[in-house]
């Protein structure tokens, strides 16, 4: 008799065991697609891919592109495209220009380092920042929207206000 309640002991444990794991499985999947999210990895979207979303800034006779990446934020940007805006620089380590319109980014927080090439959006000013020089600081107000594929030398010796044109580029 004790041998069965042992046995049966052990097999409720095993259960429980498994199944505690399994969760652990899914809340470990879950993070890593919620960082997959958050960090602008391409993801279908309502059937639509943004994998080869990008956009042109024009200035100067010059070109920046950008490769969008697919977050709440980034399609919230397309959406207000084509833009003209004013850009100025910042700390010596980015171009920043305030938005007419906010973005959306539906509680979206992200903890990520900036890096050169980075094109974001820092909620709190409602502004987009191009980081032409990595930012040392996380901050969990910081939505990577895309990040410059060429061009990007073309921002970094400018000095003075400078005015963008940004659209969207064909397919």
């Amino acid at each position: 008799m004790k041998k069965m309640l042992r046995l049966a002991s052990i097999l409720v444990i095993s259960v429980a065991l498994v199944a505690c794991g399994n969760n652990d499985s899914s809340a470990t999947e879950r993070d890593s697609n919620t960082n997959k999210h958050l960090n602008g990895v391409a993801e279908q979207s309502k059937g639509e891919s943004m994998a080869d979303t990008r956009v042109k800034l024009m200035f100067s006779n010059k070109e920046v592109f950008v490769r969008m990446y697919d977050n709440p934020a980034s399609r919230d940007f397309l959406a207000q495209l084509p833009l003209t805006i004013t850009f100025e620089d910042y700390i010596g380590k980015e171009k920043i220009s305030i938005l007419k319109k906010r973005l959306s980014i539906d509680n979206l927080q992200s903890e990520n380092l900036s890096k050169k090439g980075d094109f974001a959006y820092y909620a709190p000013w409602g502004n987009i920042a191009i980081f032409y020089k990595g930012f040392e600081q996380a901050t969990n107000d910081l939505v990577i929207l895309g990040q410059i594929e060429s061009g990007k030398e073309n921002l970094e010796n400018i000095d003075n206000d400078f005015t963008v044109n940004i659209e969207k580029v064909p397919k």
